[in-house]
């Protein structure tokens, strides 16, 4: 069975600046690319608030550059998924692909999360032309623009809110009668003059052929619909961290993220690291994410240097 230093879970900005910076210390570590090489970033077409990148960068070729940067300094990439985990004693015993085991001294989870969609054919067909998840990430291509969220929860409000500082008009669509969002939030949404909220309604459709024109939503309590220019979708349900694989092993909140110890990247199993959005229900960040990864990295050293 192969023994090896430190393992990386997952290839998002996180994973691969871990690898990078465990690279450089010596730790040869592999890393297993998973379901979605480059997480989630590879669905964006542009990602234009990294630092580095002045002119904007697409997203997959931004986590190629990662990739190509954490194999310069000889980290062993590889395809393949983690299907699963034994965090009971060290050596960590890891499954490959329901087939293959390894041996691991010490292990960084960088596996993400989520986005939750509504689950219509036009969210997939016009994801990264007008269809997003991350007001923050895409809201400045719609400066000016009109744009609908849906939502009714806080990630909602914030983004709704966040949007129309930037956007010409807002529109939120919320499928019961009130929102879910805590008080201050829904105090702030119904302050803001060009947020206007539909209660009781349902996205239809997102219209449009090359990029999002309009989105159609119907009534749930009248069935009338209605039709609503907007250049930008955003769905703001929330997200769900890939953690399934290690439920009944590491902390977790009720949401399925992982608990890392206060400044650090630590689980509650020594040797055990968290890193990215899996650990991270505030930021969701690409750049977060990677400072993560470097502080899991530097913890992951410091572990296996006092051991």
């Amino acid at each position: 069975m192969e023994k090896i230093k430190l393992l990386i879970i997952g290839s998002g900005p996180a994973g691969y600046t871990a690898a990078i910076y465990a690279a450089r210390a010596d730790l040869s570590p592999v890393l297993y690319q998973g379901l979605q090489p480059g997480g989630q970033l590879t669905t964006t077409t542009d990602v234009d608030n990294y630092p580095g990148y002045p002119n904007g960068v697409d997203g997959t070729k931004m986590m190629e550059d990662f990739k190509a940067q954490a194999e310069r300094f000889d980290t062993d990439v590889r395809w393949g998924m983690v299907t699963k985990v034994d965090f009971s004693s060290r050596p960590f015993k890891v499954e490959i692909d329901s087939n293959d085991h390894i041996l691991a001294e010490s292990v960084i989870i960088s596996t993400g999360a989520t986005a939750k969609w509504l689950g219509i054919p036009d969210e997939e067909r016009l994801n990264g032309y007008g269809v997003s998840a991350c007001a923050v990430c895409d809201g400045f291509f719609y400066k000016g623009m009109d744009v609908v969220v849906v939502g009714g929860g806080d990630t909602a409000a914030e983004e709704a809110t966040y949007l129309a500082k930037l956007c010409t008009n807002v529109t939120l669509l919320v499928r019961k009668d009130h929102m879910r969002a805590s008080k201050a939030m829904q105090k702030r949404v119904f302050n803001t003059k060009n947020l206007k909220v539909l209660f009781n309604h349902e996205t239809k459709s997102i219209n449009g052929e090359k990029g999002v024109e309009s989105v159609t939503a119907i009534n749930n309590l009248t069935s009338q619909e209605v039709t609503i220019p907007a250049k930008g979708f955003f769905v703001a349900i929330g997200h769900k961290p890939n953690t399934d694989l290690f439920r009944n092993q590491l902390d977790m909140d009720e949401n399925g993220y992982i608990i890392v110890k206060v400044g650090s990247t630590k689980t509650n199993i020594d040797g055990v690291f968290a890193s990215g959005d899996v650990a991270d229900h505030v930021y969701r960040q690409a750049v977060t994410s990677a400072g993560t990864g470097c502080m899991a990295a530097l913890d992951a050293e410091r572990f296996l240097a006092d051991q």
